[in-house]
């Protein structure tokens, strides 16, 4: 069973996010939750319990944190990304979902869409970083890796 079955956010340090982030970390998690795929690759010869997994995310020390425990909360693995690849791509998605956010109040559909599509090919380039980064630490499919960039994008809120 190679899945996420629960997910936590450390948000002990970060600013209080606006309720459009809000509600973006809730969708992306009840998605997260309802399907993923995410698996952890023996390494060094070493044997790995077996999902479904809890996974705690934290920023510490500049890094995101990937905290992993199995469903009875033993350690299965834990390991640090650096922030700086993904700092210009979150940069991007923030200043789009603010265009989005915007142009849903007043802007007619056909510009709603396009600056969506706008959205989503930056969304699509954050989880193919994350996919990278995550090699020979984690298994990931798209679909799983979008959802956790959006988690990635709402523990940058504010640093």
């Amino acid at each position: 069973m190679g899945r996420i079955s629960h997910i936590n956010i450390d948000e002990s340090g970060l600013i209080r996010p606006t309720a459009e982030i809000e509600q973006e970390r809730k969708v992306a998690i009840f998605d997260l939750l309802e399907d993923n795929s995410f698996t952890l690759p023996a390494r060094e010869g070493r044997e790995v319990p077996e999902g479904p997994y809890r996974l705690n995310l934290a920023i510490k020390d500049k890094r995101l944190v990937f905290d992993i425990a199995t469903e009875a909360e033993q350690p299965a693995g834990q390991f640090l990304l650096s922030l700086g690849p993904f700092r210009q791509v979150v940069k991007d998605y923030f200043q789009i979902c603010e265009s989005y956010f915007d142009a849903v109040k007043t802007m007619p559909p056909s510009k709603i869409e396009a600056i969506d599509m706008a959205r989503r090919g930056i969304h699509n380039e954050g989880a193919r970083i994350l996919q990278e980064r995550l090699e020979g630490k984690a298994e990931v499919d798209k679909d799983t890796a979008r959802r956790l960039f959006t988690l990635i994008c709402v523990l940058h809120f504010g640093n």
